[in-house]
């Protein structure tokens, strides 16, 4: 079926976007804005993984794991709560009621109507030629210009046994809470379900092949993730030598997964389940995109610094790139990519200011460069770093446990990059970001005066002591 604007059939646009998620909606509106003639083709649901599988629903879970804390908490403050307990379907409910209220909020299908953007909803798009996309239909959709936001999808590793495991968006499948749960990927979305789990009271062991708990972040966040989760009572297993296979245990449903420790040795443990959280390759399969002349490598689309690929009127943007695949950097590409499209090339990708964290236990996040990155990049920079425990709303909270660091430049005039670890991480980092981007200098940050008592005050404090620090790097608890 098709949106009510398609009563006039039409099969020739001036740009055409596969995938109507974040960075498809974005690039749609825009070019439509910009006076293009616009089809956006959507095989699936409309508002891509983040809304309907990914970051809404996790965040979900991420606010009832809260409230489990809290609740279990409450004595503290005089407040008896007894019999806390998780009702995993009523849980499950919840998740999707809240995604369906998002997807009213942001009504992309309505969106699209009032721009006089076309919407096709009859199945997947593939290239007939460099120019022509066809649906399941059979309809033929012909574009000047053709924007791939085709996203990515998840992933089982490569191993035998593969199919007993769960990926993240089959979480929400399964009839009750596993008691025994292993993650293997200690990324973004393994690290938000691990916290998720723990919470709810089920036993965890995360596994990594990396070396630490979110190997991208800044070695301090990793560090302290990975004691918060170690005193949640989680089973951290990082700089594993591999995974071997899964198996179906005798007499019961469990899943036996087995794996190499960092050593080598062969290591097995039984599960009731298994979630895989390892990889977002780029959803390129069956787009035939050699009928259109389009490279991808390694399961992502490259593209240069203008989003296009190797045919130059066929750009892509979001995960399909496989760089940041955050909902805030697909939005900010699609509407760059469509005004390449419409206006020639001019917009290119900024990717140092692009916040980004997780709604763990505590939360994490961070933005611009991590201190090693700076310290190989800027000799000289220095580092300052504010404890949670110095800030007297953690404290009242009862939140104390964290921290902010900015890395700051040699003269201490810019602020480089910034970290947090603890409540309110992610609306920290964002307050910081905003400074960046606007360009304000260390000096003037460290006079702003924050509302008390505040998380937010705590970049007050870091900048402060930046500024005041004889060191290359200080601390203030």
């Amino acid at each position: 079926m098709t949106s009510p604007v398609q009563d006039v059939q039409q099969d020739e646009y001036d740009v055409v976007v596969v995938g109507a998620g974040p960075a498809g909606t974005a690039a749609a509106l825009r070019a439509r804005r910009l006076g293009a003639s616009v089809a956006v083709v959507e095989g699936s649901r409309v508002g891509g993984t983040c809304v309907n599988t990914g970051c809404v629903p996790t965040r979900v879970l991420a606010k009832a794991a809260r409230l489990v804390r809290d609740a279990r908490g409450a004595g503290a403050h005089g407040i008896e709560v007894e019999g806390v307990s998780v009702d995993w379907q009523r849980v499950v409910s919840r998740v999707h009621a809240r995604v369906d209220a998002v997807r009213a909020v942001k009504r992309e299908g309505q969106r699209f109507a009032e721009a006089g953007v076309d919407l096709f909803t009859e199945g997947r798009a593939r290239f007939a030629d460099p120019h022509v996309v066809v649906l399941d239909s059979g309809r033929k959709l012909r574009a000047g210009t053709t924007i791939l936001a085709v996203g990515g999808h998840s992933r089982r590793l490569p191993v035998p046994g593969a199919e007993l495991a769960l990926v993240p968006e089959e979480v929400l499948h399964q009839p009750s809470l596993p008691r025994r749960v292993a993650v293997i990927g200690a990324g973004n979305t393994g690290a938000q379900l691990v916290t998720v789990f723990s919470a709810f009271g089920s036993q965890v062991t995360l596994l990594d092949l990396a070396p630490r708990v979110l190997s991208f972040a800044d070695h301090s966040v990793s560090e302290h993730i990975t004691a918060a989760f170690t005193a949640q009572g989680v089973r951290v297993l990082t700089g594993i030598g591999g995974v071997e296979r899964l198996e179906r245990a005798e007499g019961s449903g469990a899943v036996v997964l087995h794996w190499l420790d960092g050593d080598g040795g062969a290591v097995s443990d039984e599960f009731d389940a298994v979630v895989m959280a390892t990889g977002w390759p780029a959803a390129v399969e069956d787009l035939g995109l050699e009928r259109a002349g389009v490279v991808a490598e390694r399961n992502r689309i490259p593209a240069d610094e203008h989003y296009r690929t190797n045919v130059p009127h066929i750009l892509t943007v979001g995960d399909a790139i496989g760089r940041d695949m955050l909902v805030q950097a697909a939005q900010f590409e699609g509407e760059a990519a469509a005004t390449n499209a419409v206006l020639g090339a001019q917009a290119r990708r900024p990717h140092e200011l692009l916040p980004s964290g997780g709604f763990t236990d505590p939360d994490y996040a961070g933005v611009g460069l991590t201190e090693e990155q700076a310290r190989r990049r800027a000799p000289g920079c220095r580092v300052a770093t504010v404890g949670y425990d110095a800030l007297d709303r953690a404290v009242i909270d009862d939140r104390s446990g964290g921290f902010l660091k900015l890395v700051v430049d040699s003269g201490r005039t810019t602020v480089l990059g910034a970290h947090a670890v603890g409540e309110s991480a992610v609306e920290v980092i964002q307050a910081v970001t905003t400074a960046m981007a606007a360009g304000v200098e260390l000096s003037t940050l460290a006079q702003v005066r924050f509302a008390y008592p505040t998380y937010s005050a705590v970049i007050g404090l870091a900048a402060r002591l930046a500024l005041s620090q004889e060191s290359d790097a200080a601390e203030l608890h």
